[in-house]
Formats: C-alpha cells, structure tokens, sequence
C-alpha cells in the first residue's frame, strides 16, 4: 500500500511551499487508494512556537486534506509527535556506531566550527573525532563528557538514486558533510529522526522540495547501514514570486501573502487557494483548471509533475478565486463573506442578504467588500461633476432636471419595494421619451456619491430605505 506523510515543524504560520507538500502528498495516496499521515517533526525545540501545533491542525482541516493517521486521530505506527518519540533513536544511533557508519564526536560547536591548521574552512565538520581511538572514546563516554553522534560519510566516488521528478541524480560524495545524528541533548536532528520514523512507519513515498536533492544521498547511506529498504523518492520544484519589477526569485514575504492563513484572512476561498497550489509544478493532461479536491485526487500523477519552478502569480489566483466566488450558492456566499462585510452592529446588517447579491459577481476577494460598499454606510463627499456620463448622455442641468421631478414622486410612494421604485423611473423615462440610463445615472451619483456601484440605483435605495434615500436625494439637489 501506498504511504505518503507530511511532517511539518511547529514553527509558526503554514507558508504555500509547506501546504503545497502535504497537498501533493495526500494526493499520491488518495490516488492510489494509500494512506496519507501527519506527523509532528518537533525535534528543534528552539524554533518551536506556541500554538504552531494548532496552525497545523487548522490548516489542514480549512483545506480538505484529511489524515488516516496522526497525533490527533492515533494508527498503529504512533506516537506520531517526534519529541514523544524521543527514545527511539538513540540506540538506532548506537547500531550505526557499531557497525562504522557513525561516530561520537566530542568537539563543542567552536572546535567544530575551526578548520585543520593548513586548510580553508569549508561549510561541514572538519571530522576532527571522526578516527578517535576507541579506547579514548570509551573513556570520554566514561568521564560523562557531552558528545553529539555523527555519521560517517565514505568521501570517495559519487551516489546516485533516482528521483520520480527530476530522474537520476548524482552527487559527489565529498561535498557530503558528517551530519549530526543524535544532539547533546539526546534529541535527534530531524535528517534522522525521519528516516527512522519514515522506516518505522512504513512510509513507501516520500514528497518534499527539491531543496533536498543534494541531501538525499546522505539519508540514502541511512537506510543502507540499516539495511532498510529506500523509499521512492518525489521531489517537488521550487516556488517562485514575482515582484513588483517583475523580478522572479524564491516566494517570500516581500512577494506578498505567502502563508494559508494571510491567504484566507485576505479573503481567498480555502478551496480556490488549494486548486491554485495543485497547479503550482503540476500538469494535468488537459487545459482544464478548476478542480475540486476529489476531482485532483482521481486525476492525479506524479508523472504530471514539472521539474521547472513554477511563479506564484497572484493575479492568476485572484481570478481562480472569483470563479469560486461566483460558483457558490447566494446564500453560502452571503455567509462566508460577512465577516468581511464590516456591518456587524450597523442597521445595515440586517440587509447583509441583499447586499451580497449586488456583490457576488463583483468581487475577486472578499477583503474587497468593505471598499465596495462603505457608502452604504456614510454618504461621500462628490462634486456635481459626477453627474456628466458621456454614454448615457447625463449632465448637471439635465441630472438637476430629472431629480427635480423624481424626488417629489418617490417622497409620495407608500410602498418602498424595488419594484414601486423602478416603475417610478421607467415610468418617467418612457413618459420623457428618454433612454433609462439617463434618468438611472442621476439617481446612482444621488444616492451613492460614486461612479461605480455594485448594483443600481434602485437596488441601493431600497437597503438604504426611504428616509436616508430621501436624505440623500435632497443633498444632491442642495447641490445645483
């Protein structure tokens, strides 16, 4: 069966790169009728943050991306939290050191971090501990004095394995470095408490970023020691952004929002935001793009997969997240939009139903709303300029005109519906021999104070209600 896992650190917010592993990841297993597993990778306690724990709970749950196996739901391969998993790896370090493929070494990070008299410093161990004399080794452990577990790198030749994405790598050996193993404070480093943990939980399939590429042979050399079978490999193409001069480098935060939590607090759909993902580095067959989550999980491959970076293209998201805004139900829309609206408390709350129609079709980002309608609220100050519109014809005088006789009929009106309030314009349009577009611009600048409303004029005063639209009116006519 095929396993596929997304390990995160709980170091904060769910950045895109992170969200776009574990997307995939879930997507290799549903495909193929797997399991996907969350599990914790906790083992660099001085990056943990408080409540990062829950960012990624929460971030998975807005996504969709169910898990068969983690922290919070058990499985038979648990604890699925690296830190509770603590005295697991030492004796699996301990077996590598016996059979030659670690060492204790005893350098404090100083003396690590010195090179050999002679030589220029490089960015690895300088493998100072590396031959100890084991009977200094026995009295070092013996004296108690704090060591870190190293593995022992063959230098010699070159590794090569073979990648899903990006085919067959190959990598000197000597730019491998000894990396640490085991921690002074016994903890392990995470390149190896997943390869223990990927063995022991029998993960067959292992996505990440392709930033590990170089890195793979070192844990390859792990499950060989052990004589543990190697997972397929699926390494994933970086993400990059796009600034404001059209520059392309790695995503980061001067790129804009780069996190599922900014994304929704901006008022990105979750579900717009992980069909979006999907198609950052994969391909479907077709030149479709708009995909539910069970629709990506029937139609995904890893052979879709592009060794190319892809561009977070912002604008490209903006679209995808109107058609998903258009696609909703009204009444699904007018629920997941209101906490956006800023009328909690207002009269206007109560005529959020009909406001969000007038909106639907018109934003591409829910963050827009309150920038769309905050004249609903408070009238803007606007110049009788506003009332020139060169299509439908309308100017000063013959907007001053036209309010003058239709602001007397709708003071009459006993019913104030749209329809009572459309039929007193149509009416007047036909009975004028004009065109209903002048008569309907004059009273949008009247009751708005703008050029570009969601909705017409007759929409807008009816949420507004008789006595501010009459207010309103009368301001507009105060002003000729």
């Amino acid at each position: 069966m095929v396993r596929t896992r997304f390990a995160p650190s709980p170091t904060g917010f769910m950045h895109v790169g992170n969200l776009r592993t574990a997307l995939y990841a879930w997507l290799l297993a549903r495909s193929q009728g797997g399991r996907f597993v969350l599990r914790i990778e906790d083992t660099d306690q001085a990056r943990y943050v408080e409540g990062a724990v829950d960012v990624i709970y929460n971030t998975l749950r807005q996504a969709g991306l169910d898990h068969d196996e983690g922290p919070d739901v058990g499985g038979d391969f648990g604890p699925y939290v690296q830190s509770e998993r603590r005295g697991i790896y030492l004796p699996y370090a301990e077996e590598l050191v016996r059979k030659g493929a670690a060492y204790y070494c005893f350098c404090d990070k100083q003396e690590a971090a010195e090179p050999p008299e002679g030589e220029a410093a490089t960015s690895g161990y300088d493998g100072h501990c590396r031959d100890l004399d084991p009977a200094v080794v026995a009295a070092n452990l013996a004296a108690g004095m704090p060591y870190v577990i190293r593995q022992k790198i063959d230098k010699s030749g070159t590794s090569t394995y073979r990648d899903d994405v990006f085919g067959e790598i190959v990598i000197e050996n000597k730019v491998l470095d000894d990396q640490i193993l085991i921690k002074r404070d016994g903890m392990p480093t995470y390149n190896f408490a997943n390869v223990v943990d990927d063995h022991l939980m029998g993960i067959t399939h292992v996505v990440r970023g392709s930033e590990y590429l170089p890195s793979t042979p070192k844990y390859n050399m792990l499950y060989r020691a052990f004589g543990w079978e190697i997972p397929e490999y699926v390494h994933l193409p970086l993400i990059m952004g796009r600034d404001a001069e059209g520059n392309i480098s790695k995503l980061s935060k001067r790129h804009g929002a780069v996190s599922f939590e900014s994304l929704v607090a901006e008022g990105y759909l979750p579900e717009a935001i992980m069909n979006y993902i999907a198609l950052l580095g994969w391909s479907p067959k077709n030149d479709r793009e708009i995909f539910t989550l069970s629709e990506l999980a029937e139609v995904f491959s890893v052979s879709g997969l592009n060794k190319s970076p892809a561009v977070f293209d912002y604008d490209k998201l903006r679209w995808m997240n109107a058609e998903y805004i258009k696609a909703l139900a009204p009444e699904a829309f007018a629920l997941r939009s209101y906490a956006f609206s800023g009328l909690d408390g207002t009269p206007l709350a109560d005529k959020w139903g009909s406001i969000a129609k007038l909106l639907q079709q018109r934003v591409e980002v829910l963050s827009e709303i309150p920038g769309k309608i905050d004249f609903l609220q408070k009238l803007p100050e606007y110049g009788i300029d506003f009332f020139n519109n060169k299509k439908s014809k309308s100017n000063p005088e013959a907007a001053h005109a036209i309010l003058s006789d239709l602001v007397p009929q709708y003071r009459g009106l006993e019913s104030w519906s749209s329809e009572e309030l459309n039929r007193v314009v149509v009416s007047y349009a036909e009975a004028h021999g004009m065109k209903l577009g002048l008569p309907m611009w004059g009273l949008r600048i009247a009751v708005s104070g703008q050029l570009v409303t969601p909705g017409g004029p007759v929409e807008i005063m009816e949420i507004l209600g008789r006595e501010e639209s009459l207010r309103r009116l009368d301001h507009a006519l105060s002003l000729f």
